[in-house]
């Protein structure tokens, strides 16, 4: 198995989305890229620990490939809005690719220079590539948040 850790917005929609997508084994919302230690949601929310709600993905490249993960990710979100998703605005909300191995992190640099070379969107994508870094599991009642209130499609 192996990881993938991404951010685009809200924690509970990418989770979601990536539940459903076919070789994903598991998924954990969390924090990533900020400087405190276990940080809570509402420390992450002021915005001062430089956090990212992200959602760490674990997957069995047997079945799909970091590559392909990304290709999903791109369409789950807005890569062009800088700390904002929506009507979520901080820097929680920005959108990044936190890397694993520099193989990911290639990948993921080629991958984020397609989208933005594809048209899809209007304006140039802002999205990080970020070398991962500690991630801290969010608290329990945000773990596949959605999911237990019966929702079968993202807030995306």
């Amino acid at each position: 198995m192996e990881k993938a850790t991404l951010a685009g917005g809200c924690f509970w929609g990418i989770q979601l989305d990536f539940d459903n997508v076919d070789g994903v084994v598991s998924t954990v919302v969390g924090y990533m890229g900020g400087q405190t230690a276990q940080p809570t949601y509402e420390q992450v929310c002021t915005g001062e620990t430089n956090h990212a709600e992200v959602v760490e993905i674990t997957y069995d490249p047997d079945r799909i490939d970091f590559a392909s993960l990304l290709e999903v990710f791109w369409t789950i979100h807005n890569p062009t809005t800088l700390n904002a998703q929506g009507p979520d605005r901080g820097s929680q909300y920005r959108s990044v690719i936190f890397y694993h191995s520099e193989a990911q992190k290639d990948i993921a640099i080629a991958s984020r220079e397609a989208c933005d070379a594809s048209g899809q969107w209007p304006d140039p994508v802002v999205t990080e590539i970020s070398p991962a870094s500690a991630f801290w599991p969010a608290e329990e009642y945000h773990q596949h948040y959605l999911k237990k209130r019966g929702h079968t499609i993202s807030c995306h």
